[in-house]
This record gives structure tokens, C-alpha cells and sequence, in this order.
């Protein structure tokens, strides 16, 4: 099994999710089927058949978040050595050379990409474009608009 990296937030979050499903949401859908039961005729009962769904949801979600932390390889990038380099789980100051503008994104696992909070898949065009790259390099990447020029100004591991 290829060990999927991940950082210690993504690790985090990902672990507080699961407690959540198996704590309070397990919990209420089986209290909500139990009470289904009791009106009767489960053939036509729809409170029943929404909460099985939502049961197996609950279940589908606790197993997929099961085998992505088995698989994970968790990465604390701030005890790895200051390199200079855009390595997993550092943050990057980009200067776009087009337009003149700077942006910032933090290189994370598929899982914690949120693009409106400045994480970018390891997997996205740009973090490949990036990766073993180090600070003033001129970095090509190929989007669907186009190639885009990026200056590195800085890597930190935060």
C-alpha cells in the first residue's frame, strides 16, 4: 500500500472527524432507526429509510477515514531541516510574474486542499511545478489558461 503524506493538521482534523462519526453521529442514526421501528410498517416508513441512509453514510465515511489515516504518512514539515527548498508541507510566497501579484499556498495532502484558504494539493499543477525548487527560481507551470511564470520569493516551514 503506497503511504499517502499528509500533514500533522490534516492528521488532526481528520482524527477529530472520526471521533465525531463514532461518538455523536453513530450514536443519534441508531437512535433515530430504533424509533423508526417503533411506528410500525418499516415497507412505508420514511424516517426509517432516511435514517438507514444516513447510517450508512455515517459507516461509509467512518471506514473511508480509517484507511486514509492506516495509509497516511504523516509529515511534521517544522522538524525538517530549513533547506530552502519547496519540499511537502511548506509554505510558499509566489511573486506572479505576469501580473505582478503575490500569492501564498501551503503544499498539502489531496485530502486538506482548500483553495480559498491558500492549500494546494501536493497533486495540483502547480505544487508538482514547485516541488524541489528553491527560493529566487523562475518556476514554468502549465494550467488549463496557460502557462503561468512564478518567482519563489520565499519557503517557510510553518
Amino acid at each position: 500500500m503506497n503511504k499517502v503524506p499528509m500533514t500533522v493538521a490534516g492528521e488532526k482534523q481528520l482524527r477529530q472527524e472520526l471521533e465525531e462519526l463514532k461518538s455523536e453521529a453513530r450514536p443519534r442514526v441508531i437512535a433515530a432507526i430504533a424509533d423508526a421501528r417503533e411506528h410500525g410498517d418499516l415497507k412505508e416508513n420514511a424516517e426509517y429509510h432516511a435514517a438507514r441512509e444516513q447510517q450508512g453514510f455515517i459507516e461509509g465515511r467512518i471506514q473511508e477515514i480509517e484507511n486514509k489515516l492506516s495509509g497516511a504518512q504523516v509529515i511534521d514539515v517544522t522538524k525538517l531541516p530549513k533547506t530552502g527548498k519547496v519540499i511537502f508541507g511548506v509554505t510558499v510566497a509566489l511573486l506572479h510574474l505576469d501580473e505582478d501579484k503575490q500569492v501564498t499556498y501551503r503544499i498539502v495532502g489531496e485530502d486538506e486542499a482548500d483553495i480559498k484558504e491558500g492549500r494546494i494539493s501536493v497533486t495540483s499543477p502547480i505544487a508538482r511545478a514547485l516541488i524541489g525548487k528553491e527560493e529566487g527560481d523562475v518556476v514554468l507551470v502549465k494550467t488549463p489558461g496557460g502557462d503561468v511564470e512564478y518567482e519563489i520569493e520565499s519557503v517557510e516551514h510553518l
